[in-house]
């Protein structure tokens, strides 16, 4: 395995304290919140503020990501692959995988010896050139097994560990309410979602320069996509930093009949933060996390008993991520 980064030594090195916390819960909130406003609500100053948000920055242990869901938009197909191993290639092969662009998310786990891979490709045929091509031609590569996302439901933009009241996504879910029509996004849309992909903070007056528009223009069109569920907008940590370090993978297999009502149950629980249907046998993916391995054997045992329906489930907890959310670690 490839050493622990920067981010995940400090991480337990130095604990978050409270005030960290109190600035991180409002920024998950608002990652564009002033910070003079910021500082106001948590009752320090704007400059303690920046301080304490630039040394988690540097650190590694936050940082702010913008990006269009290409499954809400309708756009490509969302897959999940669980790529076999031969003995002893395990991390050669991850760190393979998390090389390549169109990989979204790099994983092993306890269990066979398998790399999970969440993969964006442009259509079936694409799918099929890279799993029996580029993909299957790694060396120690002995099997893969695909699965499409047919239903994108949580993504960590919804995991608020630290919140009472669930994200729009979740409520959503919950109550059985399907979400909107996508809007449409043209080029001038997608220039800005690329500058808040490298600084999500930037601020309008200078997105309105890169973008060669007028200040209200970038404000209407920025305000317009955050209030759309397209957009994840967001300060993202590692689950580790914010006191949570057993991360799991659950399969389900799942009678057609209680799909419905076994996600939104799913979707009650917190610790959930990603959730999707696939392809498949195991017809229901998730990732839950956790602050002890106690926390997801109590998890497991009180939920899973719960769902009607559910003819099988497999747990694994991860053992390593060499990618999330499109950076490989080396760069978190």
């Amino acid at each position: 395995m490839t050493q622990p980064s920067a981010g995940e030594r400090q991480a337990h090195a130095d604990p978050l304290d409270d005030l960290d916390r109190a600035i991180l819960r409002l920024l998950a909130r608002d990652p564009r919140a002033a910070l003079a406003d910021v500082g106001a609500k948590v009752g320090v100053h704007e400059r303690t503020v920046a301080r304490r948000l630039e040394r988690l920055t540097e650190s590694g242990r936050i940082r702010f990501t913008a990006s269009l869901i290409p499954e809400h938009m309708g756009e490509g197909l969302a897959v999940e692959l669980a790529v076999r191993c031969a003995p002893g290639t395990l991390n050669e092969t991850a760190l393979a995988l998390a090389a390549r662009p169109d990989t979204r998310s790099v994983e092993v786990s306890t269990g066979a010896p398998e790399v999970f891979v969440e993969l964006l490709v442009p259509d079936h045929d694409a799918l099929l050139a890279t799993v029996d091509g580029s993909i299957g031609r790694i060396a120690g590569v002995t099997d893969i097994h695909t699965a499409i996302v047919l239903r994108l439901l949580l993504t960590a933009n919804d995991w608020a560990p630290y919140e009472d009241e669930p994200t729009v996504a979740r409520r959503g879910l919950l109550e059985g309410i399907e979400p909107p029509e996508p809007l449409t996004v043209d080029d001038l849309d997608r220039r800005l979602v690329a500058l808040l992909r490298h600084d999500a903070r930037m601020p309008m007056t200078r997105l309105a320069q890169e973008l060669c528009v007028g200040e209200s223009t970038a404000r209407r069109r920025l305000a317009r996509l955050m209030r759309s569920h397209i957009l994840h907008l967001r300060l993202y940590a590692e689950p580790a930093v914010l006191g949570f370090p057993v991360e799991a993978r659950f399969q389900l297999t799942v009678e057609h009949r209680a799909l419905d009502a076994v996600v939104r149950r799913l979707a009650q629980e917190p610790a959930v933060r990603h959730l999707v249907t696939v392809t498949g046998r195991a017809n229901v993916l998730g990732y839950a996390s956790h602050r002890s391995t106690q926390d997801l054997n109590t998890f497991t045992a009180r939920v899973f008993a719960d769902l009607d329906g559910v003819t099988a489930a497999e747990t694994a907890v991860l053992l390593r991520t060499y990618k999330r959310v499109g950076i490989p670690a080396a760069s978190m």
